[in-house]
């Protein structure tokens, strides 16, 4: 017998004598193993695993509303840049508006200032070069009356001597004036 279980010694796996028992361990084990995969273990990883796709989900939903709630903002925000820039050109286009009239008011009365000044001055020269003849025949006649009392000792006519520097002067004055 010694010889026996050493002549079939080996592999008791091998020997079809105990393959029956081994399939009946083997499927008992297997069995308490799938039970307990299945029942415990499979569950909770199962859980966890649904537990983490639903957070993903919210996470997903809730970047998705955030982001259109910044692409809201951000219309919103460059609808109010656009409108303040809009506001601004149009204070500053009434301000140019205001300053470019109140700047012709004020030179409309300066140009009407001016020609007043100017008329008046030229209606004064022309009174002046108008009464300026008969002051010079004044001047002229009362210092050639002085020149000649003092020259010849006597007085000479007024009326002569004006008609003397009258005659000069219309010939001088027309030479001045182009007559």
């Amino acid at each position: 017998m010694e010889a026996f279980a050493a002549e079939s010694g080996g592999m008791p796996q091998l020997n079809p004598e105990f393959w029956i028992s081994q399939i009946f361990w083997l499927t008992i084990t297997f069995g308490i193993l799938y039970v307990v995969l299945s029942k415990l273990i499979l569950p909770k990883i199962s859980a966890n695993l649904e537990i983490r796709k639903s957070q993903i989900l919210e996470n997903i939903e809730a970047a998705e509303k955030q982001r259109e709630e910044s692409e809201v903002k951000i219309a919103e925000f460059e609808k109010a840049v656009q409108n303040s820039k809009d506001e601004a050109k149009n204070y500053f286009k009434q301000a140019r508006e205001k300053l470019l009239k109140d700047i012709n008011v004020k030179k409309d009365a300066l140009e009407k200032e001016l020609n007043e000044e100017i008329q008046k001055a030229e209606t004064e020269i022309q009174e002046l070069r108008d009464r300026a003849p008969e002051k010079i025949n004044k001047i002229a006649v009362e210092t050639s009356a002085d020149l000649l009392q003092q020259l010849i000792g006597a007085e000479v006519n007024n009326s002569s001597i004006s008609a003397i520097v009258d005659d000069l002067s219309k010939k001088k004055m027309g030479k001045y004036y182009g007559n």
